[in-house]
Order: structure tokens, then C-alpha cells, then sequence
């Protein structure tokens, strides 16, 4: 059996968010309130600037190396999946607004498979703080790894 790794500080990573990129992830999500489009409609609705969409911190990813922290949990890229993802606002992100992400591992358990083997599941939350400290958002999603039944 693996060694839990709870604790574990997966990465950290450094998120502005960025007016083109809330349009994309907008568009892509097929948001349709006007908040996350238009500059004036955010203005209009008592926000500074666009409103990201509710996924926006998936775009954190580009920025990390991936393969890196599945080698850093001792996974074995073919065998994983992503299993869910939540977010849990403190606050809208709006463009202009600068994140530090901070990953770490809070949940590590092993299950019996439904086809045999077994499955890790390994839950991951990242804290997103804004320049004050202050927490943004946090994002918590699990990863399985799958056994190769014997």
C-alpha cells in the first residue's frame, strides 16, 4: 500500500486574470449573462470589471506542468483519471484581479475497483489568495488512479 500524502504541497502558481481569456472561457462554456462580455454590463451589475466565468482557474493549468506533479504523487499517467471538480467562491474573479494558487494533497484512499483491482483516489485543493492574503476561491478535485486488474 501507498503512503498517504496528505500534506503534500503539490505546486503553486501565479493566475492574472485576463480579459481575453474570460471572453474564451465565456464563449467556450456558452455563459450567457452579459457580466462575462461586456465591460459596461459589469459595470452595470456593480462590478469593476468583466466577471470570470465560475471554471476560470481550469486556465491555471496551461500554466503548470502537469506531468510534473502526477511524477510528484508517484501516479502513473496511463492509469489516471480526473474524477471530479468543485469551486467554492469567497468572491467573484474579475479582470485585472492577480491569484496565487497553492495545491496540496488533503485527501489519499484507496477503494476496491468495480471491475477488480483496486483505485487510489487522491483528493487535491487549491487555495486561491489575492494580493492581501484573502481567499478567492477554492478548488477541489479528485484523481484516480486505476489498478491494472491482476
Amino acid at each position: 500500500m501507498a503512503t498517504s500524502l496528505i500534506g503534500t504541497v503539490v505546486d503553486d502558481v501565479v493566475l492574472t486574470v485576463e480579459r481575453g481569456k474570460v471572453l474564451e472561457m465565456a464563449r467556450a462554456t456558452r455563459a450567457e449573462d452579459p457580466v462575462h462580455t461586456d465591460p459596461a454590463a459589469a459595470q452595470g451589475a456593480g462590478f469593476a470589471e468583466q466577471v470570470a466565468t465560475a471554471t476560470h482557474v481550469v486556465t491555471a493549468g496551461h500554466l503548470r506542468d502537469q506531468l510534473a506533479y502526477v511524477r510528484a504523487l508517484g501516479l502513473v499517467r496511463e492509469r489516471i483519471v480526473v474524477g471530479e471538480v468543485a469551486w467554492d467562491f469567497t468572491r467573484p474573479l474579475v479582470v485585472g484581479d492577480t491569484v496565487r494558487g497553492t495545491r496540496t494533497v488533503v485527501g489519499d484512499e484507496t477503494k476496491p475497483g468495480k471491475r477488480g483491482g483496486s483505485m487510489r483516489i487522491i483528493t487535491l485543493q487549491t487555495a486561491y489568495r489575492d494580493a492581501t492574503g484573502g481567499l478567492v476561491v477554492r478548488q477541489t478535485e479528485s484523481i484516480i488512479e486505476r489498478e491494472v486488474p491482476a
